[in-house]
């Protein structure tokens, strides 16, 4: 690095939504506070219109490292999104291509050691399906650009001091309770464990939430938790992880000795770390090798272009990449890392 902060690589998501903004007044507040450089990945014309805006030049970066100037908005050029289709606040499919291409670019440049980890400003899947493009995630589409497998990696949402990483995301609840299994949740806790680890907590404790109301109530609410969760608690201990569970995800949540908990649906495990934790909350994709955050909000469509949009939580998000302490290094070959 030279002495300089380690880069984080910014993209700016859907170019029409909040992204480009937030994402340049990410790159103002590190200057601020230089403990990380953010590098945006993006389309030339819409990173320099928001970097104008807020009276920056923006200077093109390559591969490799450069010490950041004041001032001055760094970037990884995408020549994606035609001029005339970038208009804030309007969902398109071509914005929807350009959301994923900056996404490719910045893997690249991540497999190449070219920075420490990614953050993805907010995406839209709306504009993402528009293009054609199988899509239900960041999760989903990082594991297929690294090779990983898309059922070893997830969601872990952070924020108001919760970790919450999700068995299942984007799909309909029937959809996600069939695809539950002993062995999808045992993965899920241990991607969380090894994420833990890498930032620095050696032997995490994880809660295991149940599926139904108090976890099946031994069986009175139904037998899935009998069937999947807690045969995943029993593989965990045997491994030597310190996981408990399953319990009520609404017990559970009110005891402070655990360092994250496994949710096994979208809403159990958003609900709380957005109630608490409202648009700061990051959402980190574990188990892919990478260090990879979004936002844990969407594209803001109804302010995008006004100037408005709280950079608060991609700001946290850059922090939360950077700070990873060991593990997933800059270099990424196939979603293993040497």
């Amino acid at each position: 690095m030279n002495g300089s902060p380690p880069r984080v690589l910014l993209t700016i998501g859907d170019p029409n939504g909040i992204g480009p903004e937030i994402a340049v007044k990410a790159v103002v507040a590190a200057q601020e506070h230089p403990a990380f450089n953010p590098v945006l990945v993006g389309d030339r014309h819409v990173i320099e219109s928001l970097a104008h805006q807020a009276g920056m030049t923006v200077r093109r970066t390559v591969d490799g490292h450069r010490a950041p100037l004041a001032g001055v908005v760094d970037m990884l050029p995408v020549d994606s999104l035609p001029p005339g289709a970038f208009a804030p606040g309007r969902v398109s499919a071509e914005a929807g291509t350009a959301t994923v291409a900056y996404l490719e670019r910045a893997v690249r440049c991540l497999q190449g050691g070219g920075a420490r980890g990614i953050v993805a400003c907010p995406h839209s899947e709306t504009a993402i399906k528009a293009a054609g493009i199988s899509f239900n995630g960041y999760p989903g589409l990082l594991a297929e650009l690294v090779g990983a497998r898309p059922d070893e990696v997830f969601l872990m949402l952070v924020g108001a001091g919760l970790r919450i990483v999700h068995a299942t995301l984007h799909e309909s609840l029937k959809d996600a309770l069939g695809r539950l299994t002993p062995e999808l949740v045992y993965r899920a806790a241990h991607a969380v464990v090894q994420a833990l680890q890498d930032q620095g907590i050696a032997s995490p404790r994880i809660g295991v939430f149940g599926i139904n109301p108090h976890a099946g109530e031994g069986g009175l609410f139904g037998d899935d938790d009998l069937r999947v969760t807690a045969p995943a608690v029993e593989r965990l201990r045997a491994a030597g992880i310190d996981a408990c569970g399953p319990v009520g995800a609404d017990l559970m949540l009110g005891d402070t000795s655990f360092d994250a908990f496994v949710a096994m649906y979208h809403d159990q495990g958003h609900i709380p770390v957005k109630l608490l934790a409202g648009r700061t909350a990051a959402a980190m994709t574990i188990g892919a090798g990478v260090r990879f955050s979004s936002v844990g909000h969407g594209a803001g469509f109804d302010i995008a272009g006004k100037g408005t949009a709280d950079a608060d939580a991609v700001v946290a998000a850059v922090r939360l990449v950077g700070a990873t302490t060991t593990g997933a290094s800059s270099h990424v070959t196939a979603g293993v890392t040497s």
